[in-house]
C-alpha cells in the first residue's frame, strides 16, 4: 500500500508540479506526517523533489524532471494511457487530464531530444546524457520565449550549491557550452548561468518583463580585444585535421608537406591549452614557446596523476 501510494504520490506531482502536504494527506487517507515521510524517501530515490514552508509554500518537483526512458515497457504504457484515459472520461479531473497529457508528451520527447527553435535545431545532449540536459534546455528555452521565472538550483565550479530566482533573458552558446543570461533576484543583478551546472529547475508561475539585452554587456568576450590575443603556429597531424578544422575553421588551416600548419589569433589561456591536449598529441604547438611549455607542463601533470 505505501509504494502504490508513492507511486500515486509521484504521478500527482508529475501532473501538477505543486501541491500541499495537506491535500495529498486528504487525497490518499494518510497523514501529514507520512507524506513527508514518503516525499524523504521519493528524494533519496533520486527524484528532484523540494518542500517549501509557509503560506505560498507546497511541495515541489522540478520541471525538468521526467520519467526515465524505459520506466515504462510499451505494455505497461499502453495500460496506463488506457486506464487514464478511461478515468478521465468519467471523472473529468483535471489533474488526470494533466497526468495523461503529460505521459503522451513524454512518450514524444523520448523519440525526439532536440530543441527546435525558428530555423535552427539544437541537439543539447552531452556524454553519458539520460535526457536531463536536454529537458533543462527546453525548461530555459521556454522560459527565455514567454518571459517565465524560474526557481534553480544551481552548482557553482567551485561546489557551491544555492537556490536563485532568475528571468532568463537570452540563452547563449560559446565554445560547446551552453549559458543563459538572467536577472538573479538573490544578487539583484544580471548573471550568467552554465545550464550544465543548473541541477533543478521549476516554473515559479510568474512572468517578468523582458528588457532589451545587448552583446556588450553580457560578460562572455564574444570578441577579445587585440592585446587579448596570441599569435599561435600550429602543426596538425593528417588525421586530426577534420577535428582542427571544424574547431578553428578551413582558411586558417594549409598544407605543408605531410603535415598542416594552422596560424591564428587566439587566447592564450587554460582553455586553449586543455584544447590542444584534447587532441591527444594530434597537435604540436610551434609557437609562441610559453603556450609550448604550458601544454607540455599540463601534459606531464596528467601522466604524473596516472
Amino acid at each position: 500500500m505505501k509504494y502504490q501510494i508513492m507511486v500515486k504520490m509521484l504521478m500527482l506531482l508529475l501532473a501538477r508540479r505543486k501541491v500541499s502536504a495537506r491535500e495529498i494527506a486528504d487525497r490518499y487517507e494518510i497523514s501529514v506526517r507520512s507524506v513527508y515521510r514518503y516525499i524523504e524517501e521519493l528524494c533519496v530515490a533520486g527524484i528532484p523533489i523540494d518542500v517549501a514552508r509557509g503560506r505560498y509554500g507546497g511541495i515541489m518537483i522540478a520541471d525538468t524532471y521526467r520519467l526515465p526512458v524505459g520506466y515504462f515497457t510499451k505494455e505497461e504504457y499502453s495500460a496506463a494511457v488506457n486506464a487514464l484515459t478511461a478515468m478521465a472520461s468519467q471523472v473529468g479531473d483535471e489533474a488526470v487530464l494533466t497526468a495523461l497529457e503529460k505521459l503522451q508528451r513524454q512518450a514524444k520527447s523520448e523519440n525526439a531530444d532536440r530543441s527546435v527553435s525558428g530555423g535552427i535545431i539544437v541537439d543539447g545532449g552531452t556524454w553519458g546524457d539520460t535526457k536531463s540536459f536536454s529537458d533543462k534546455m527546453q525548461v530555459c528555452e521556454r522560459a527565455v520565449e514567454e518571459s517565465l521565472c524560474l526557481d534553480i538550483d544551481y552548482i557553482s565550479r567551485t561546489g557551491e550549491h544555492s537556490r536563485r530566482i532568475i528571468d532568463p533573458h537570452v540563452l547563449i552558446f560559446k565554445q560547446n557550452i551552453w549559458y543563459v543570461y538572467a536577472f538573479c533576484h538573490t544578487k539583484q543583478d544580471f548573471r550568467t548561468f552554465k545550464i550544465g551546472r543548473i541541477k533543478n529547475a521549476r516554473y515559479t508561475g510568474k512572468t517578468f518583463e523582458k528588457r532589451k539585452v545587448t552583446r556588450e554587456e553580457i560578460p562572455l568576450n564574444f570578441r577579445y580585444r587585440s592585446d587579448e590575443l596570441t599569435d599561435v603556429k600550429l602543426e596538425i597531424e593528417k588525421d586530426k585535421l577534420p577535428d582542427v578544422e571544424e574547431w578553428i575553421g578551413i582558411d586558417n588551416i594549409e598544407p605543408r608537406g605531410d603535415k598542416f600548419i594552422a596560424e591564428v589569433s587566439m587566447p592564450d589561456d587554460e582553455i586553449l591549452v586543455n584544447k590542444i591536449l584534447s587532441f591527444g598529441g594530434g597537435v604540436r604547438v610551434l609557437s609562441p614557446a610559453l603556450l609550448r611549455e604550458s601544454v607540455i607542463a599540463a601534459a606531464k601533470k596528467i601522466i604524473d596523476t596516472v
